[in-house]
């Protein structure tokens, strides 16, 4: 896998995390992208949380739960990055 797409990776997957903090509603798998999520990227590994980034969580929010029992992802919606970013754009935390 090449830096970049790992990058991206680990990105959407703490954009994931961040989700997880947010109260989820149902939606269709079809509708639910995890990388969707990329411009939160940069946020994750201690830039700045822009509004593209919080548009897209909060655009997503309704697949957190979905993306936190999803192995691939469960690790970085937990972690305290994603939950930074959450935060910063003002998602309350996600029960799932």
């Amino acid at each position: 896998m090449g830096k970049a797409t790992a990058t991206t990776v680990l990105a959407l997957a703490l954009c994931g995390a961040v989700l997880l903090l947010l109260a989820a509603r149902p939606l269709d798998a079809a509708s639910c992208n995890p990388t969707a999520l990329s411009p939160c990227g940069g946020a994750l590994f201690g830039g700045a949380v822009t509004p593209g980034c919080c548009m897209r969580l909060k655009a997503q929010q309704p697949c957190l739960c979905q993306y936190a029992r999803n192995p691939a992802y469960s690790s970085y919606v937990n972690g305290p990055a994603a939950q930074s970013v959450a935060k910063a754009c003002g998602i309350p935390k996600m029960k799932c």
